[in-house]
């Protein structure tokens, strides 16, 4: 490399380096720790995952660029003997700072020019060089103006194959995640049924609890003689969207009743509830499943954990959605642990009502998201909360 530096997008293919990065994905999922997998919520290690491999095509701060003072280079050469003689140039260098990943600056993209750009690219700026016997400034500053536009040029080109792979990455990591995770619970439960004692890590992983019409059961995956496999109870997607739907159909029965419904407090209107759901489902799990707790609760319940609350309230001011989420964040403590706040709306203008709500619920420091809910119900928001004092801990 001489004083002019090392010529750009030139030394190796970025389409190699792209699917190299595709393979560190993997490898960065299979050698997560099997506990933290398991019990961390998917969309966390998604996120972090996602941070950790996405590629930042570098942007330069052209507004930035400086020029170091005014410098002289030798230049060798004979004299009319054929003797080594050195002469003096005039020497400028344009520090342009730059953000992104700088070995980008290396690599070349799938569009690409025979004739690169030079530069010497050092952390985090690129150095450009001017050298000559009579400079002026007009000559001077279009020089520096030409190439970096040149380099711009160039990383257009890379960000367009950068930006194939950063779009395609949450789907290829969420893969990986669900993947790794089935295999692993697969192997727990394996581990579970073989009927010898395992010795391993503290912590385990999770298990769905079923929800069935008529009868819920939480599974027992252990067997005679086998140290207990005991891992931690979680309501699934489906049936959490089950209770949901049975709770929003006995919600849509009492509004065709306004006359009913009017004069009655927020635990009469629960009680309702409860019967609906006690019609349609019942459990197996140290007593009832759905119960009455306290003046407002409606849970779910499989070995003494509960694992799904509702917080009934009629909506009176912000403070309506404030309190409820409090109550429901002192009752949480489990994993994966999923809830809903009911707010029973006697404004008439329940739009306006339900957008101060959702604002309410986003403000909340415990607020890490909203979600996509997937459901049918159509005034229905969901949002991922963090767990009073443990972070690992998240509520859907």
């Amino acid at each position: 490399m001489d004083d002019l530096g090392e010529f750009l997008f030139a030394s190796a293919d970025l389409g190699a380096g792209l699917d190299e990065e595709r393979q560190r994905v993997s490898v960065s999922v299979r050698g997560w720790n099997a506990d933290e997998l398991l019990s961390l919520p998917e969309q966390d290690i998604v996120d972090e995952l996602i941070e950790k491999h996405r590629v930042e095509c570098p942007m330069l701060v052209r507004e930035h660029g400086e020029l170091d003072p005014v410098g002289r280079a030798a230049v060798p050469g004979q004299d009319f003997l054929g003797r080594p003689t050195q002469r003096e140039q005039t020497k400028l260098v344009l520090v342009v700072p730059f953000v992104g990943d700088k070995e980008v600056f290396r690599c070349r993209a799938r569009t690409f020019s025979h004739n690169p750009p030079r530069a010497d690219i050092r952390d985090s700026q690129i150095r450009l060089v001017w050298q000559g016997d009579n400079g002026d400034v007009t000559s001077v500053r279009a020089y520096f103006e030409a190439s970096l536009d040149k380099i711009e040029g160039h990383l257009a080109w890379s960000r367009a194959d950068i930006g194939r792979f950063n779009a395609e990455l949450p789907e290829l990591v969420t893969g990986l995640v669900r993947s790794r995770r089935s295999e692993l619970l697969a192997d727990r439960n394996l581990e579970a049924g073989l009927g010898f004692p395992v010795r391993r890590r503290e912590g385990g992983p999770t298990f769905w609890v079923p929800i069935k019409r008529t009868i819920v059961k939480a599974p027992r995956l252990r067997s005679a003689g086998a140290v207990p496999f005991s891992p931690e109870p979680v309501l699934s997607e489906a049936h959490y969207n089950e209770a949901l739907s049975i709770l929003a159909n006995a919600r849509n029965a009492l509004e065709r009743t306004p006359s009913m419904t009017a004069r009655l407090n927020e635990e009469q209107i629960r009680d309702l509830l409860l019967m609906a759901l006690n019609s349609q489902l019942e459990g197996q799990a140290g007593g009832e499943l759905f119960n009455g707790a306290g003046k407002t609760d409606i849970l779910i319940r499989v070995d003494d954990r509960n694992i799904f609350i509702a917080e009934c309230k009629i909506w009176r001011g912000p403070k309506t959605v404030r309190e409820g989420l409090d109550q429901l964040l002192s009752y949480l403590v489990w994993r994966d642990t999923k809830a809903a706040l009911l707010l029973f709306i006697r404004s008439r203008d329940e739009t306006a009502v339900i957008v101060k709500a959702v604002d309410e619920i986003q403000r909340h420091g415990n607020c890490k998201r909203t979600t996509a809910g997937g459901s049918t119900i159509e005034d229905r928001r969901d949002f991922v909360f963090q767990a009073h004092g443990d972070t690992a801990r998240k509520i859907r």
